[in-house]
């Protein structure tokens, strides 16, 4: 039995199929992870090799060169996805750096929220410039900035590195100095990390993933316009039916709208309440403070939703909601891809691809590999999205430290999916003489409205005669004119229906297809094109 090591042909591609890249250090302690193990089995790969060997007759070989053992992780860029820039606009939200900014806009806010409350003494009211001052500490954190906070982490989940970090920032600036240690007093890191998270995924679905999500249905109403004319078979339950290859991307369009549309409508929930979500500390230490009050003000004025009622972990149920409007997403545009695979394979599109896209054995072939690519990706998300809901269902009662992780990690894949199918769909043309090819092979499209018409006129026997005409038997169009010709119509009836092809029997779908923009920029709210 022969022996085959796989480790030299799959390194390569391996993040073709995981949908992340050892490059992207960004991703934190999960990134750092997936690219040590990475590297740890590639540095294993010579060793082991020399046990792994072929059957080639009587002599037996290594399948591996050492000579050729190293390989550098920059390579994997020289595919056609650089998955580096792909996940470009991600990263300005969810890498290490962005986390910072927003736990250190949290603590600075708080800051200044205490010092507008009377009964708070230890915190008097900042002047303008002192208020100003603090502002452009959040304005001015850039990554320069970050490598400052990274250098006083004494672990990958020190938010006191923050703190020490704003000290160093105020330091010659008594005002703020002589108050500083009340920006994280009295709640918790929870109370300043939920918040940041939850800023963190408004922006990321704002600012990332929902253009990029309206984006892809602008290109499907597009190919809805420009096809809306084109007439196809249906292949519908296994039962041929005319209709136009406009109003099969519409349809795919307006269901993925309806999943964009409930993505940008959930909201995300904070709170602000201490140890175990009760405001114990704030209660003790200001007693005549309205502290459920301020909490909500403080919550709301980020934009976020105020859950008035934790443990000491805000329930996180939007990123359960969030994942399935995701995971519901990304099956529709599976469905779409394995649609337009289909269509690829019966001749309807044809793909402007390069050579490297070409069949091993059948080279007037190019294979459908973006799209399978795309796939891959989806399918990676739903498996991370799935593990999300699993995570926020446990976490109620311990302290939760892998909301970042997991929302890295469950919005790269997907991201990265819609950003290739946007690419990969602009190299699809349609091939309209194979669309008309197979209609014309398929008259019995026409039984649907010849049954109408018989119906209409009260005609006897409407069903069994079709049955007859249409079952175990290929019908052309000269069996279809005969038919029509020997049933008792009124002359203009009759003339109607000859005049019919497979082509012209689509009903409203040209003019549906062409009010996709209307119709999906209602649902959306704002205009399409």
């Amino acid at each position: 039995m022969e022996s085959v090591a796989f480790v030299r042909l799959r390194a390569p591609y391996m993040h073709r199929y995981s949908g992340f890249h050892p490059r992207i250090k960004s991703y934190s302690f999960l990134g750092r992870q997936y690219c040590n193990t990475a590297l740890t089995l590639a540095s294993t790969v010579p060793a082991r090799a020399r046990e792994l060997t072929c059957n080639a007759g009587s002599k037996m070989e290594p399948i591996y060169d050492d000579a050729n053992a190293e390989f550098s992780f920059e390579d994997w860029l020289s595919n056609p996805w650089d998955v580096g820039i792909m996940l470009d606009d991600l990263d300005k939200f969810c890498s290490d750096n962005a986390v910072m900014y927003y736990q250190i806009l949290v603590e600075v806010r708080w800051l200044l929220k205490l010092s507008e409350i009377p009964e708070v003494k230890e915190v008097p009211t900042f002047s303008q410039e002192t208020r100003a001052f603090l502002e452009n500490i959040i304005q001015d954190f850039n990554v320069d900035e970050a490598l400052e906070v990274k250098k006083k982490q004494q672990t990958n989940y020190d938010l006191k590195a923050v703190v020490y970090y704003l000290k160093q920032k105020c330091d010659g600036h008594s005002e703020v100095l002589e108050v500083l240690d009340f920006s994280h007093s009295m709640c918790t890191s929870e109370d300043i990390n939920n918040l940041a998270y939850g800023l963190l995924i408004k922006d990321t679905i704002n600012h990332v993933m929902f253009p990029v999500m309206a984006n892809l249905c602008k290109a499907l109403c597009a190919m809805a316009r420009n096809n809306a004319h084109i007439a196809m078979l249906s292949h519908s339950h296994g039962q041929a039916s005319s209709t136009t290859l406009g109003i099969e991307m519409a349809t795919f369009a307006f269901r993925l709208g309806y999943w964009a549309r409930r993505i940008s409508q959930v909201p995300i929930f904070g709170n602000f309440a201490g140890v175990v979500g009760k405001y114990n500390a704030y209660k003790f230490a200001y007693r005549d403070i309205d502290w459920p009050h301020v909490a909500q003000e403080f919550v709301t004025s980020f934009g976020l939703q105020f859950n008035p009622c934790t443990t000491q972990i805000e329930s996180h149920y939007h990123m359960v909601e969030l994942s399935d409007i995701l995971v519901n997403f990304n099956n529709v545009l599976v469905e779409f891809t394995d649609e337009v695979r289909r269509y690829i394979s019966l001749g309807y599109f044809e793909q402007m691809m390069k050579e490297e896209n070409e069949s091993c054995t059948m080279l007037y072939k190019l294979d459908p590999f973006d799209f399978a690519n795309s796939s891959c990706d989806l399918v990676t998300a739903k498996s991370c999205l799935s593990t999300i809901k699993k995570l926020i269902f446990t976490a109620h009662m311990k302290v939760n430290l892998t909301d970042i992780q997991v929302t890295r990690f469950g919005l790269a894949p997907s991201l990265m999916a819609y950003k290739k199918f946007l690419l990969v769909i602009e190299k699809i043309e349609v091939n309209e003489s194979r669309l008309a090819e197979d209609l014309e092979k398929n008259w019995v499209v026409l039984a649907e409205v010849i049954q109408t018409v018989m119906e209409i006129y009260n005609l006897p026997e409407q069903h069994e005669k079709l049955k007859e005409l249409t079952r175990g038997i290929n019908v052309d169009k000269e069996s279809i004119s005969s038919f029509i010709e020997n049933l008792d119509l009124p002359k203009e009836e009759k003339l109607y229906l000859l005049n019919l092809t497979p082509l012209s029997y689509i009903g409203e779908a040209e003019n549906l297809a062409k009010l996709i923009d209307e119709a999906l920029g209602s649902l959306l709210g704002f205009k399409i094109n």
